[in-house]
């Protein structure tokens, strides 16, 4: 004897500065939600992210940034902050020295994964840490090079810059 879990729709819910718009692709295994922060920004969470109150805006909250432009100095295009692409900076707390490369102790392999848009993208386990830099390096090429280049020949980097 079974149950069926009745599925939330928190579509017009508001949590914190972020208004629910509508269902988004699932992140993993976790239901996911499109929404709009109230300065215009919209930004894909988790479900159990925005019912915890872990996640309450795009992240412009409490950086005094002015409604639909986001955080003072950075562009955020379709959720994307441009800047921080550009960047390529590794975290503090990554251990390989490389982005969207880490050990999975477990498993005794390196993993490799990339986020764009929200989404993170697993893009594979390995055995040799070279394989796995070279699969993220692919990756950024492909999803953050190219939204890069995009940008550049976009009006959006004029109209941010001026």
């Amino acid at each position: 004897m079974g149950y069926s879990r009745k599925k939330l729709n928190l579509a017009g819910q508001r949590y914190g500065r972020l208004t629910v718009l509508r269902p988004a692709e699932n992140i993993g295994s976790r239901t996911a939600w499109l929404c709009r922060c109230d300065c215009g920004n919209e930004v894909v969470v988790r479900t159990n992210q925005l019912r915890s109150g872990h996640t309450t805006s795009c992240g412009c909250k409490g950086t005094g940034a002015t409604p639909g432009v986001g955080l003072p100095g950075l562009t955020f295009v379709d959720g994307t902050c441009v800047e921080m692409l550009r960047a390529k900076t590794v975290r503090r707390n990554n251990t390989s020295g490389v982005p969207g490369v880490d050990w999975l102790t477990a498993k005794g392999r390196w993993r490799a994964s990339i986020c764009f848009k929200g989404k993170r993208y697993y893009l594979g386990s390995y055995t040799a840490f070279a394989d796995a830099v070279e699969a993220r390096k692919e990756a950024e090429a492909a999803l953050h090079d190219k939204f890069l280049a995009e940008f550049a020949g976009s009006g959006l980097q004029r109209a941010a810059n001026g």
